[in-house]
């Protein structure tokens, strides 16, 4: 079974985002726990590396990447690159202690997975997070390169995610069932906030709209709903666009901020985030009084639909920044 938040491309899942809350509260229980009861609840470093199939796809990946980033190796034993690439992939687990973990799927036997990942050839690296998959890289790479793919891998799972890993045990039995973590309280605004995630599900924007600006108006500051707003209007505005006329008008109208604006939401829609960004500093930069303006504010919004811990908004800010002064 994939989630509804399994996405390989996209601009920004607003049930990843909730997940991510929730994997952060998680992982720490389970780490004070760990820590109180002497390592309890604890892997051993033979369970950071574990074979996966079809059938155990949900539990030992999908619902694994809300505590740590997991890393799948799809393989085969033809493969004479991959008998070059998985030894250094599971010594590098068992080094990384836990920061995340690697899956290792064979696929001869698992084809289906093989196709919904989009592999072309083997060996082939993704990663999992949070219920998000996303491409690392495929064929051969040195030491070197894996080294600072997984680098970042794990400040992203820790920095956007929350995932704090799993805590590891030399003492642990391998295979050891481990407890479940204690539930999170829910908060005060999570039936609204579901309900949002459900009217964005069945396509009623202005239904997903209108809760998240409830929740907005107790709590100013809720972090989910300020996002999910953002997407829900986003989604709103292109809903209705024919993108061919859009992309015509932008460009036949290169210093129109209308028309700009109009096509960097639909380049975010598209999951073309920097374009989106690029279009409005370059934008910004040629245009002045209330159309620059327009312009500015749009930015502003898409980056609250990214994220403002994503780097592509962080590298944007700073350019608007040289843009406007």
């Amino acid at each position: 079974m994939q989630p509804r938040n399994m996405s390989m491309s996209g601009v920004v899942d607003l049930a990843a985002v909730k997940q991510a809350q929730e994997a952060k509260a998680k992982a720490e229980q389970a780490r004070a726990e760990a820590a109180r009861t002497g390592g309890a609840g604890a892997v051993s470093p033979a369970d950071l590396v574990i074979d996966v199939d079809e059938a155990g796809f949900e539990s030992e990946v999908l619902q694994r990447s809300t505590e740590v980033p997991v890393v799948i190796d799809f393989w085969a034993e033809w493969c004479e690159p991959c008998k070059q690439l998985s030894p250094v992939l599971e010594r590098l687990a068992v080094e990384y202690n836990g920061r995340f973990l690697l899956a290792k799927i064979d696929v001869d036997a698992n084809q289906m997975l093989m196709q919904q990942f989009g592999v072309q050839g083997i060996p082939a690296v993704f990663a999992v997070v949070a219920g998000q998959a996303l491409p690392l890289f495929q064929g051969a790479a040195s030491e070197t390169q894996i080294r600072q793919t997984l680098d970042q891998l794990v400040q992203v799972g820790e920095e956007r995610f929350g995932l704090t890993g799993l805590v590891v045990d030399p003492e642990a039995e391998p295979g050891a069932e481990r407890p479940a973590a204690p539930e999170r309280p829910a908060g005060p605004h999570d039936a609204a906030l579901d309900a949002a995630v459900r009217a964005m599900d069945a396509g009623d924007l202005g239904g997903a709209v209108q809760a998240y600006k409830n929740v907005l108006a107790e709590e100013p500051g809720n972090t989910e709903a300020k996002l999910g707003l953002a997407q829900a209007e986003l989604l709103q505005r292109v809903q209705n666009a024919d993108p061919q006329k859009v992309r015509q008008e932008a460009a036949d109208k290169q210093g129109d901020a209308q028309a700009q604006i109009a096509a960097a939401d639909l380049d975010l829609v598209g999951g073309h985030v920097e374009d989106a960004f690029g279009r409005l500093i370059d934008t910004v930069r040629v245009t002045a009084g209330d159309d620059r303006d327009a312009v500015r504010l749009r930015l502003l919004e898409l980056f609250e639909v990214v994220g403002a811990d994503d780097p592509r908004v962080t590298a944007a800010r700073r350019a608007l920044a040289r843009a406007l002064f």
